[in-house]
């Protein structure tokens, strides 16, 4: 047959210890009984535990290494399945995006739960349940060393050269299906819009199209063997074609916003693409069979159908969709404040400076406004307003808060451990050197924030106080504010949490609406309003929609942010339970006015563990925020952190190596291969 060519290469693998029994295979097992022995033989007590998998795998390994009938055996085995099961749903179906709306597949998935569809004994996937039957096979499979794995295949000899009619028939059945549902999402509105002076006879798409049926002519007509080779070449080059129009769309989405219908079609492309290669791998009769990318489908497979009906995972993956969506910009604003030069880092210093000044009387009106008799309900809308405003003067000035920054800054880092980079595994030194500079510049924009806060809302009560004759706030309500921010007599911690949670969540609204605003191209559609058109001047429309453009995801952001913590306090009183807000710089602010009032009567011990109170709620403004923001960003870019053991490794390393750099940015911007130079760690990691 030619499906099982024996590898003349492989990496050899250690004798296991004299402990490990070999594993035998039982000569009177055929087809897929014999397979489901042997996985059974591999499959560790636990499921999780890979270690015990991946000691038993290797016994079986050394085994078909020393004894060639084994290694028939499971040749011959798994040929039977090839020959005797229809393939075609394995590579058309399995471990792929469904083109059905989201609700469609929700119910399905929820009837299968209760009653799993049917599988004919024919289907290879029956085959692939029925081999790994197990709920958490998946987990196993995953763990096990990828050298491991593809010194297995290689000795197994999946080098294909296929002369099989009924094995071909079914490679080109898929490989027709494929290339079909290929070419019909390249042509979707999501895809085409990003290229309006499209030239058709070079879209890479179509000449997909016209490279597999120009295979299917050379196969039909039995055309020599090397004019076959040539033309599943050709595929090969179209869809490298194809996927850089797909890394185009994919930078372009950082410009030009995404939508979750877009996301959903570059993916469900690009898995399309990539099974396309594995098939293209088996037809091309070269011998160079890309056993990684084999690998990739083999686990790929596995892991769906043992989750393909699990409805947390199925709302996992469109949440997924949707926080890419949302988060695609915020990683983008989010550069802007991790600083490299000490250049930028006084800029961010001068910028988080002006932030405090705008936050000093935003918290001497808050102050004010409570002086006013008003119903709770209208008392935290004005508070709200009050907000809202202060949080947007600080935009149009483009001065800083410090508390806004890690829902951007989080998401910019997460982007370091992006799958869809062009390399798979991210360079753990350019994050390590990133986290050091998001940290300085955090804790520039705190200080800065701070250093202008407490003194200036101090001078303000007291400027209020020379001009009316009399304090800002009463002794009572002053002792009260600084109980109010004291870490052991009130819920502050708590409250610095949620306060937390709204941060992150106005920095998606902002997000949301900013990547709404581009991929709707609102400001090009402004211009173009009849309305707007004839009643406004030509600079005065390119003002407005120019500022649509740029400052509308923040607005929104910023109102959302100013209702939340205005309106938490009225909630929490109507209800009945412990709900409010502290923001480390309104915090800091409402002491100062309250320290003003009271001078040290209260005593230096309470006035000094208030401001340590202070410092902790801006603390857990940021931890929750960030926590919040990164596995977010994590989430939707469908990044495991589990995968970056070494990640903990690195940074600890880099800090003891240079601690000053994640307070204060060293003379010259710090290089990747400085680093990798003073670590002298392999590259590997």
């Amino acid at each position: 047959m030619g499906l099982f060519n024996r590898a003349e290469k492989h990496e050899e693998i250690e004798k296991p210890e004299a402990e490990v029994p070999v594993i035998k295979i039982d000569s009177i097992y055929h087809g897929l009984e014999y397979l489901v022995q042997l996985v059974k033989e591999i499959r560790p007590v636990r499921q999780k535990n890979y270690k015990e998998a991946e000691l038993k795998f290797k016994a079986l390994f050394y085994q078909l290494q020393n004894d060639k009938k084994a290694l028939f055996s499971l040749r011959k085995a798994l040929l039977s399945q090839f020959l005797n099961s229809d393939f075609v749903p394995a590579l058309t179906q399995s471990g792929m995006l469904g083109s059905r709306g989201v609700l469609q597949e929700l119910v399905t998935k929820v009837k299968h739960r209760i009653l799993p569809p049917l599988l004919e004994p024919n289907n290879f996937l029956y085959v692939i349940n029925h081999v790994f039957y197990k709920k958490n096979d998946n987990v196993w499979v995953e763990k096990i060393d990828r050298k491991l794995w593809i010194n297995f295949f290689e000795v197994l000899g999946i080098q294909v050269s296929v002369t099989n009619k009924s094995i071909l028939q079914q490679l080109n059945e898929s490989l027709h299906i494929l290339a079909q549902r290929t070419v019909t999402l390249g042509l979707e509105r999501e895809i085409m819009r990003n290229y309006p002076n499209l030239n058709y006879q070079e879209y890479p798409f179509f000449l997909l199209d016209q490279a597999v049926q120009k295979y299917f002519l050379l196969y039909q007509s039995n055309a020599p063997r090397e004019d076959i080779s040539n033309a599943v070449r050709q595929i090969v080059d179209v869809i490298k074609n194809c996927k850089e129009i797909i890394d185009s769309i994919s930078e372009l989405r950082r410009k030009n916003g995404t939508s979750l219908s877009q996301t959903y079609i570059l993916i469900r492309i690009e898995q399309h693409l990539e099974r396309i290669m594995v098939i293209t791998d088996v037809l091309d009769s070269d011998y160079n069979f890309n056993t990684d990318r084999f690998l990739d489908y083999f686990i790929r497979v596995i892991t769906y159908e043992k989750k393909k009906n699990s409805i947390r995972e199925f709302l996992s993956a469109n949440f997924s969709f949707l926080a890419f969506k949302i988060t695609e910009h915020g990683g983008t604003r989010g550069e802007k404040y991790i600083t490299a030069t000490r250049k930028e880092y006084w800029s961010m210093l001068k910028s988080a400076m002006g932030g405090g000044f705008f936050v000093s009387f935003t918290a001497l009106i808050k102050n004010l406004i409570t002086k006013v008799p008003l119903p709770p309900f209208w008392l935290g809308f004005a508070y709200s307003a009050n907000y809202a405003v202060g949080f947007q003067v600080m935009h149009e000035t483009h001065t800083t808060l410090a508390t806004k920054q890690p829902a951007f800054t989080a998401s910019a880092l997460a982007s370091n451990l992006d799958y869809f980079k062009e390399y798979r595994k991210p360079d753990m030194y350019a994050l390590a050197i990133t986290i050091a500079r998001t940290s300085r510049s955090q804790l520039a924009s705190f200080f800065g924030n701070l250093i202008i806060v407490f003194p200036l809302a101090y001078g303000l009560a007291a400027l209020y106080h020379y001009v009316t004759g009399q304090y800002l706030l009463d002794n009572k309500a002053a002792i009260h504010m600084l109980e109010e921010q004291h870490p052991f007599l009130s819920l502050s911690i708590l409250y610095a949490c949620f306060t937390g949670f709204f941060l992150f969540l106005s920095g998606l609204i902002a997000g949301y609406v900013e990547n709404g605003i581009n991929y709707g191209r609102v400001g090009e559609r402004l211009k173009n309003h009849p309305v707007f058109k004839n009643t406004l001047r030509p600079k005065k429309l390119e003002k407005v929609t120019r500022y649509v453009e740029n400052n509308m995801g923040a607005l929104v952001g910023n109102v959302a942010l100013g209702f939340f913590l205005g309106m938490a306090g009225f909630f929490g009183h109507i209800f009945g339970f412990p709900f409010d807000i502290r923001h480390i710089t309104i915090a800091s602010g409402n002491s100062a006015i309250a320290y003003y009032t009271t001078g040290n009567a209260p005593g230096k011990t309470f006035l000094l563990t208030v401001l340590a109170g202070v410092l902790l709620i801006g603390l857990f403004n940021f931890l929750v925020s960030f926590a919040l923001a990164f596995l977010l960003a994590v989430k939707s870019r469908d990044i495991r952190l589990r995968d970056y053991p070494e990640m903990a490794t690195v940074v600890t390393k880099f800090f003891i190596k240079f601690p000053l750099d994640f307070f204060f940015p060293p003379k010259y911007p710090r290089e990747i291969d400085e680093v990798k130079r003073k670590f002298r760690f392999k590259k590997s990691l």
